[in-house]
Protein backbone atom coordinates (compact mmCIF):
# COMPACT_ATOMS: atom_id res chain seq x y z
CA UNK A 1 0.00 0.00 0.00
CA UNK A 2 1.24 3.17 -0.66
CA UNK A 3 0.91 4.94 2.32
CA UNK A 4 3.52 1.98 3.88
CA UNK A 5 6.02 4.92 2.51
CA UNK A 6 4.94 7.14 5.21
CA UNK A 7 7.32 6.93 8.56
CA UNK A 8 5.30 8.18 11.61
CA UNK A 9 5.18 11.55 13.09
CA UNK A 10 8.17 12.11 14.96
CA UNK A 11 8.26 11.35 19.04
CA UNK A 12 9.67 14.79 19.78
CA UNK A 13 7.33 16.66 17.70
CA UNK A 14 4.29 14.00 19.55
CA UNK A 15 5.86 15.55 22.62
CA UNK A 16 5.66 19.24 21.54
CA UNK A 17 2.08 19.18 20.69
CA UNK A 18 1.13 17.46 23.76
CA UNK A 19 2.33 20.45 25.42
CA UNK A 20 0.34 22.96 23.82
CA UNK A 21 -3.01 24.69 24.79
CA UNK A 22 -6.19 23.11 23.26
CA UNK A 23 -6.35 26.18 21.13
CA UNK A 24 -3.47 25.77 18.97
CA UNK A 25 -2.81 24.03 15.73
CA UNK A 26 -0.92 21.29 16.95
CA UNK A 27 -4.45 20.17 19.34
CA UNK A 28 -6.62 20.38 16.31
CA UNK A 29 -4.81 18.15 13.30
CA UNK A 30 -4.67 14.77 13.29
CA UNK A 31 -1.70 12.68 13.19
CA UNK A 32 -0.17 9.45 11.87
CA UNK A 33 1.69 7.99 14.88
CA UNK A 34 3.16 4.51 15.65
CA UNK A 35 -0.29 3.55 17.01
CA UNK A 36 -2.92 4.59 14.16
CA UNK A 37 -2.92 6.08 10.74
CA UNK A 38 -5.34 8.97 10.07
CA UNK A 39 -9.02 8.33 8.60
CA UNK A 40 -8.62 9.70 5.48
CA UNK A 41 -12.22 9.55 4.80
CA UNK A 42 -12.58 12.59 7.22
CA UNK A 43 -9.29 14.50 5.78
CA UNK A 44 -9.19 17.33 3.53
CA UNK A 45 -5.92 18.84 3.95
CA UNK A 46 -2.50 16.11 4.25
CA UNK A 47 0.89 17.43 5.56
CA UNK A 48 4.06 15.68 4.33
CA UNK A 49 7.67 15.20 4.67
CA UNK A 50 9.99 14.22 2.61
CA UNK A 51 13.45 14.46 3.78
CA UNK A 52 15.65 13.91 0.11
CA UNK A 53 17.50 16.58 -1.15
CA UNK A 54 20.21 14.90 -3.35
CA UNK A 55 19.26 16.99 -5.90
CA UNK A 56 20.26 19.70 -4.33
CA UNK A 57 23.77 20.36 -4.51
CA UNK A 58 24.31 23.22 -1.93
CA UNK A 59 22.54 21.31 0.60
CA UNK A 60 24.73 21.07 3.85
CA UNK A 61 22.81 18.62 5.77
CA UNK A 62 19.95 16.23 5.94
CA UNK A 63 16.22 16.87 5.99
CA UNK A 64 15.07 17.94 9.22
CA UNK A 65 11.55 19.14 9.50
CA UNK A 66 11.07 18.88 13.58
CA UNK A 67 11.65 21.84 14.22
CA UNK A 68 9.34 23.45 11.12
CA UNK A 69 6.60 20.86 12.18
CA UNK A 70 6.89 22.89 16.50
CA UNK A 71 6.91 25.95 15.04
CA UNK A 72 3.94 25.64 12.86
CA UNK A 73 1.40 23.62 15.17
CA UNK A 74 2.50 26.37 18.05
CA UNK A 75 0.51 28.43 15.75
CA UNK A 76 -3.20 29.45 16.23
CA UNK A 77 -5.75 28.56 13.42
CA UNK A 78 -8.22 30.49 12.53
CA UNK A 79 -11.84 29.82 11.85
CA UNK A 80 -11.34 26.76 9.54
CA UNK A 81 -13.39 23.85 9.00
CA UNK A 82 -11.15 21.67 6.99
CA UNK A 83 -9.65 19.06 8.52
CA UNK A 84 -6.04 18.37 8.70
CA UNK A 85 -3.99 15.65 9.08
CA UNK A 86 0.03 14.97 9.11
CA UNK A 87 0.76 11.62 7.17
CA UNK A 88 4.49 12.02 8.42
CA UNK A 89 7.82 12.23 6.05
CA UNK A 90 8.82 9.98 2.90
CA UNK A 91 12.24 9.14 3.87
CA UNK A 92 15.09 8.81 1.01
CA UNK A 93 15.13 6.09 -0.80
CA UNK A 94 18.23 4.17 -1.71
CA UNK A 95 18.15 6.69 -4.91
CA UNK A 96 16.45 9.76 -5.22
CA UNK A 97 14.39 7.80 -7.82
CA UNK A 98 12.96 5.63 -5.55
CA UNK A 99 12.07 8.81 -3.25
CA UNK A 100 10.08 9.98 -6.86
CA UNK A 101 8.11 7.00 -7.12
CA UNK A 102 7.07 7.09 -3.05
CA UNK A 103 6.16 10.82 -3.44
CA UNK A 104 4.20 10.41 -6.57
CA UNK A 105 2.50 6.98 -5.43
CA UNK A 106 1.49 8.90 -2.41
CA UNK A 107 0.34 11.89 -3.72
CA UNK A 108 -1.71 10.57 -6.69
CA UNK A 109 -3.75 8.38 -3.80
CA UNK A 110 -4.37 11.35 -2.28
CA UNK A 111 -5.94 13.86 -5.22
CA UNK A 112 -7.64 10.95 -6.10
CA UNK A 113 -9.72 10.51 -2.60
CA UNK A 114 -10.16 14.82 -2.91
CA UNK A 115 -7.09 15.56 -0.39
CA UNK A 116 -5.55 18.57 -0.98
CA UNK A 117 -1.12 17.75 -0.11
CA UNK A 118 0.71 19.98 0.95
CA UNK A 119 4.66 18.61 0.67
CA UNK A 120 7.45 20.04 2.34
CA UNK A 121 11.40 19.12 1.20
CA UNK A 122 14.22 18.30 0.43
CA UNK A 123 15.40 19.80 -2.99
CA UNK A 124 12.99 21.21 -5.13
CA UNK A 125 13.32 18.74 -8.17
CA UNK A 126 10.73 16.10 -5.70
CA UNK A 127 8.88 18.79 -7.67
CA UNK A 128 9.10 16.31 -10.88
CA UNK A 129 7.71 13.43 -8.70
CA UNK A 130 4.05 15.76 -7.98
CA UNK A 131 3.65 16.35 -11.60
CA UNK A 132 4.32 12.52 -12.31
CA UNK A 133 1.56 11.97 -9.94
CA UNK A 134 -0.63 13.47 -12.25
CA UNK A 135 -0.08 10.25 -14.99
CA UNK A 136 -2.63 8.16 -13.55
CA UNK A 137 -5.49 11.17 -13.38
CA UNK A 138 -6.08 11.27 -17.55
CA UNK A 139 -5.88 15.28 -17.28
CA UNK A 140 -3.09 18.21 -18.01
CA UNK A 141 -1.02 19.79 -15.87
CA UNK A 142 -0.63 23.61 -15.32
CA UNK A 143 2.44 23.82 -13.37
CA UNK A 144 3.08 27.55 -11.32
CA UNK A 145 6.68 27.87 -9.73
CA UNK A 146 7.13 30.44 -7.42
CA UNK A 147 11.29 30.45 -8.11
CA UNK A 148 13.90 33.30 -9.21
CA UNK A 149 14.84 31.31 -12.02
CA UNK A 150 13.21 29.10 -14.26
CA UNK A 151 15.22 25.35 -14.05
CA UNK A 152 16.14 24.10 -16.89
CA UNK A 153 19.29 21.69 -17.10
CA UNK A 154 20.35 19.71 -20.16
CA UNK A 155 19.01 16.71 -21.98
CA UNK A 156 21.21 14.39 -20.93
CA UNK A 157 21.69 16.35 -17.23
CA UNK A 158 19.99 14.15 -14.06
CA UNK A 159 16.95 15.52 -12.57
CA UNK A 160 18.04 18.08 -9.98
CA UNK A 161 16.53 20.99 -8.37
CA UNK A 162 18.57 23.15 -10.89
CA UNK A 163 17.07 21.41 -14.10
CA UNK A 164 13.51 19.46 -13.22
CA UNK A 165 11.82 21.62 -15.69
CA UNK A 166 13.64 20.46 -18.32
CA UNK A 167 12.41 16.70 -17.54
CA UNK A 168 8.98 17.86 -16.76
CA UNK A 169 8.74 19.30 -20.54
CA UNK A 170 11.05 16.32 -22.23
CA UNK A 171 10.10 13.05 -20.52
CA UNK A 172 6.83 11.15 -21.63
CA UNK A 173 4.12 11.34 -20.97
CA UNK A 174 3.32 14.89 -21.35
CA UNK A 175 0.64 16.25 -19.30
CA UNK A 176 2.15 19.66 -19.16
CA UNK A 177 -0.37 22.26 -20.79
CA UNK A 178 1.00 24.87 -19.29
CA UNK A 179 4.13 26.75 -16.94
CA UNK A 180 4.11 29.73 -15.28
CA UNK A 181 7.36 30.96 -13.13
CA UNK A 182 6.21 34.22 -10.74
CA UNK A 183 8.99 35.53 -9.28
CA UNK A 184 11.92 35.19 -11.36
CA UNK A 185 15.61 37.50 -11.65
CA UNK A 186 16.38 38.30 -14.80
CA UNK A 187 20.32 37.69 -13.82
CA UNK A 188 20.16 34.26 -12.74
CA UNK A 189 18.40 33.01 -16.07
CA UNK A 190 20.49 33.25 -19.74
CA UNK A 191 18.77 35.45 -22.07
CA UNK A 192 17.53 31.95 -24.45
CA UNK A 193 15.93 30.44 -21.51
CA UNK A 194 13.71 33.52 -21.27
CA UNK A 195 13.32 33.15 -25.00
CA UNK A 196 12.70 29.89 -24.87
CA UNK A 197 9.67 30.05 -22.27
CA UNK A 198 8.20 32.97 -25.04
CA UNK A 199 8.43 30.30 -27.79
CA UNK A 200 6.90 27.74 -25.26
CA UNK A 201 4.11 30.23 -25.16
CA UNK A 202 4.31 30.02 -21.13
CA UNK A 203 4.08 32.59 -18.65
CA UNK A 204 6.61 34.22 -16.36
CA UNK A 205 6.77 37.72 -14.03
CA UNK A 206 9.93 39.25 -13.20
CA UNK A 207 10.30 39.60 -9.03
CA UNK A 208 9.48 43.43 -9.60
CA UNK A 209 6.32 43.15 -11.58
CA UNK A 210 4.43 41.07 -8.64
CA UNK A 211 6.19 42.89 -6.06
CA UNK A 212 4.98 46.06 -7.49
CA UNK A 213 1.27 44.57 -7.79
CA UNK A 214 1.18 41.35 -6.39
CA UNK A 215 -2.83 41.04 -7.70
CA UNK A 216 -1.54 40.68 -11.11
CA UNK A 217 -0.65 36.84 -9.80
CA UNK A 218 -4.18 35.66 -8.76
CA UNK A 219 -5.92 34.75 -11.69
CA UNK A 220 -2.31 32.37 -12.13
CA UNK A 221 -3.17 30.58 -9.30
CA UNK A 222 -6.64 30.37 -10.57
CA UNK A 223 -6.03 28.35 -13.17
CA UNK A 224 -3.14 26.36 -11.69
CA UNK A 225 -2.63 22.37 -10.63
CA UNK A 226 0.43 22.13 -8.84
CA UNK A 227 2.26 25.20 -7.19
CA UNK A 228 5.83 24.70 -6.04
CA UNK A 229 7.69 26.86 -4.10
CA UNK A 230 11.32 27.68 -3.84
CA UNK A 231 12.87 29.25 -0.88
CA UNK A 232 15.51 30.71 -2.54
CA UNK A 233 13.17 33.23 -4.16
CA UNK A 234 12.55 34.57 -0.80
CA UNK A 235 15.10 37.11 0.64
CA UNK A 236 17.59 35.98 2.92
CA UNK A 237 17.05 38.83 5.31
CA UNK A 238 13.52 37.11 5.07
CA UNK A 239 14.11 33.87 5.36
CA UNK A 240 16.95 33.73 7.26
CA UNK A 241 18.95 31.46 4.81
CA UNK A 242 22.39 32.64 4.97
CA UNK A 243 23.76 29.30 3.02
CA UNK A 244 22.74 30.72 -0.30
CA UNK A 245 22.48 34.33 -0.32
CA UNK A 246 19.52 35.98 -1.99
CA UNK A 247 19.97 39.63 -1.39
CA UNK A 248 16.70 40.24 -3.91
CA UNK A 249 13.16 37.83 -3.79
CA UNK A 250 10.10 38.42 -2.21
CA UNK A 251 9.65 39.67 1.38
CA UNK A 252 7.65 37.69 4.10
CA UNK A 253 4.63 39.16 3.11
CA UNK A 254 4.70 38.93 -0.56
CA UNK A 255 5.15 35.06 -0.46
CA UNK A 256 2.29 34.41 2.34
CA UNK A 257 0.22 36.64 0.16
CA UNK A 258 0.92 34.38 -2.91
CA UNK A 259 0.36 31.22 -0.76
CA UNK A 260 -2.41 32.86 0.17
CA UNK A 261 -3.74 32.76 -3.54
CA UNK A 262 -2.29 29.41 -4.18
CA UNK A 263 -4.70 28.03 -1.02
CA UNK A 264 -7.97 29.86 -2.15
CA UNK A 265 -7.49 28.75 -5.69
CA UNK A 266 -10.19 25.88 -6.46
CA UNK A 267 -8.24 24.23 -8.70
CA UNK A 268 -5.11 23.98 -6.92
CA UNK A 269 -4.65 20.02 -5.90
CA UNK A 270 -1.05 20.21 -4.55
CA UNK A 271 1.56 22.24 -3.12
CA UNK A 272 4.96 22.11 -2.59
CA UNK A 273 7.52 24.24 -0.45
CA UNK A 274 11.41 22.93 -1.45
CA UNK A 275 14.94 23.87 -0.73
CA UNK A 276 14.41 24.15 3.11
CA UNK A 277 18.10 25.18 4.48
CA UNK A 278 16.65 23.79 8.39
CA UNK A 279 17.37 27.29 9.75
CA UNK A 280 15.43 28.49 12.59
CA UNK A 281 14.17 31.87 10.63
CA UNK A 282 13.16 29.93 7.98
CA UNK A 283 11.23 27.44 9.91
CA UNK A 284 9.24 30.17 11.08
CA UNK A 285 8.55 31.42 7.81
CA UNK A 286 7.66 28.32 6.03
CA UNK A 287 4.82 27.47 9.12
CA UNK A 288 3.65 31.24 8.35
CA UNK A 289 3.48 30.25 4.68
CA UNK A 290 1.88 26.98 5.30
CA UNK A 291 -0.72 29.10 7.20
CA UNK A 292 -1.05 31.03 4.83
CA UNK A 293 -2.32 28.40 2.36
CA UNK A 294 -4.36 26.68 4.70
CA UNK A 295 -6.37 30.00 5.56
CA UNK A 296 -6.68 30.49 1.90
CA UNK A 297 -7.88 26.84 1.44
CA UNK A 298 -11.02 27.55 4.07
CA UNK A 299 -12.16 30.77 1.29
CA UNK A 300 -12.63 28.69 -1.78
CA UNK A 301 -15.58 29.59 -3.36
CA UNK A 302 -15.81 26.16 -5.56
CA UNK A 303 -16.08 28.28 -8.86
CA UNK A 304 -13.92 25.59 -10.28
CA UNK A 305 -15.33 23.89 -12.63
CA UNK A 306 -16.83 26.57 -13.66
CA UNK A 307 -21.13 26.49 -12.41
CA UNK A 308 -24.04 27.94 -13.92
CA UNK A 309 -23.60 31.24 -16.01
CA UNK A 310 -26.45 32.61 -14.27
CA UNK A 311 -24.08 33.32 -11.12
CA UNK A 312 -21.78 35.66 -13.69
CA UNK A 313 -22.37 38.38 -16.02
CA UNK A 314 -21.11 38.30 -19.69
CA UNK A 315 -19.81 41.06 -21.30
CA UNK A 316 -18.89 41.10 -24.77
CA UNK A 317 -15.81 42.75 -26.07
CA UNK A 318 -15.94 43.54 -30.15
CA UNK A 319 -12.18 44.23 -31.70
CA UNK A 320 -11.15 44.48 -34.92
CA UNK A 321 -10.56 40.65 -35.86
CA UNK A 322 -11.97 39.27 -32.93
CA UNK A 323 -14.96 39.23 -30.60
CA UNK A 324 -13.89 38.90 -26.92
CA UNK A 325 -16.42 37.24 -24.30
CA UNK A 326 -15.87 37.50 -20.82
CA UNK A 327 -17.01 36.50 -17.64
CA UNK A 328 -17.28 38.39 -13.96
CA UNK A 329 -18.36 36.39 -10.86
CA UNK A 330 -21.48 37.91 -8.96
CA UNK A 331 -20.42 36.17 -6.01
CA UNK A 332 -16.30 37.20 -6.24
CA UNK A 333 -16.10 39.40 -8.51
CA UNK A 334 -13.66 37.53 -10.17
CA UNK A 335 -13.02 38.18 -14.20
CA UNK A 336 -12.59 35.10 -16.59
CA UNK A 337 -12.31 35.16 -20.43
CA UNK A 338 -13.27 32.42 -22.54
CA UNK A 339 -10.59 30.62 -25.00
CA UNK A 340 -12.88 29.33 -27.91
CA UNK A 341 -12.53 26.18 -29.55
CA UNK A 342 -11.24 26.22 -33.33
CA UNK A 343 -12.76 23.16 -34.88
CA UNK A 344 -10.76 22.61 -38.00
CA UNK A 345 -7.10 22.25 -36.29
CA UNK A 346 -5.75 19.40 -33.84
CA UNK A 347 -6.73 21.29 -30.86
CA UNK A 348 -5.73 20.21 -27.43
CA UNK A 349 -9.60 21.42 -26.13
CA UNK A 350 -12.68 20.00 -27.17
CA UNK A 351 -14.58 22.59 -26.31
CA UNK A 352 -14.69 26.12 -25.10
CA UNK A 353 -12.78 27.14 -22.07
CA UNK A 354 -12.58 30.00 -19.39
CA UNK A 355 -9.27 31.41 -18.33
CA UNK A 356 -8.77 33.06 -15.51
CA UNK A 357 -7.95 36.77 -15.85
CA UNK A 358 -8.60 39.97 -14.08
CA UNK A 359 -10.20 43.21 -15.13
CA UNK A 360 -7.07 45.03 -15.90
CA UNK A 361 -6.82 42.76 -19.00
CA UNK A 362 -10.75 43.23 -19.05
CA UNK A 363 -10.21 46.97 -19.58
CA UNK A 364 -7.22 46.58 -21.89
CA UNK A 365 -9.25 44.72 -24.38
CA UNK A 366 -11.96 47.30 -24.09
CA UNK A 367 -9.06 50.20 -25.23
CA UNK A 368 -8.66 47.57 -28.60
CA UNK A 369 -5.83 45.76 -27.06
CA UNK A 370 -5.62 42.05 -27.30
CA UNK A 371 -5.09 40.78 -23.63
CA UNK A 372 -1.16 38.16 -24.15
CA UNK A 373 -2.36 35.70 -21.58
CA UNK A 374 -5.52 35.02 -24.19
CA UNK A 375 -3.07 35.25 -27.29
CA UNK A 376 -1.02 32.58 -25.41
CA UNK A 377 -3.38 30.37 -24.63
CA UNK A 378 -4.52 30.24 -28.03
CA UNK A 379 -1.49 28.97 -29.52
CA UNK A 380 -1.22 26.76 -26.58
CA UNK A 381 -4.43 25.15 -27.33
CA UNK A 382 -3.03 23.96 -31.15
CA UNK A 383 -0.98 20.70 -30.95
Amino acid sequence: MEFDFLKPVDDEVLEYINGLTSQQLGSKIVLHTEKQFPDLNKIKIALIGVLENRGDEKAVSDVDLVPLRKKLYGLFPGNWDASIADLGDILAGNSAEDTYFALKKVVASLIKKKITPIVIGGSQDLTYALYRAYDDLEQMVNLVSIDNKFDFGKDEEEVSASSYLTKIIVDEPNNLFNYCNIGYQTYFNSQEEIDLIEKLFFDAYRLGEVSNNIAISEPVFRDADLVSVDMNSIKSSDSGNFISFQPNGFNGKEICSLSRYAGISDKVSSFGIFNHTNSTQEAVLIAQIIWYFIEGFHYRSNEYPFGSKENYIKYNVPLEEEELVFYRSDKTDRWWIEIPFISNVNNKLKRNTLLPCSYDEYLLACNQELPERWWKAQRKNIV
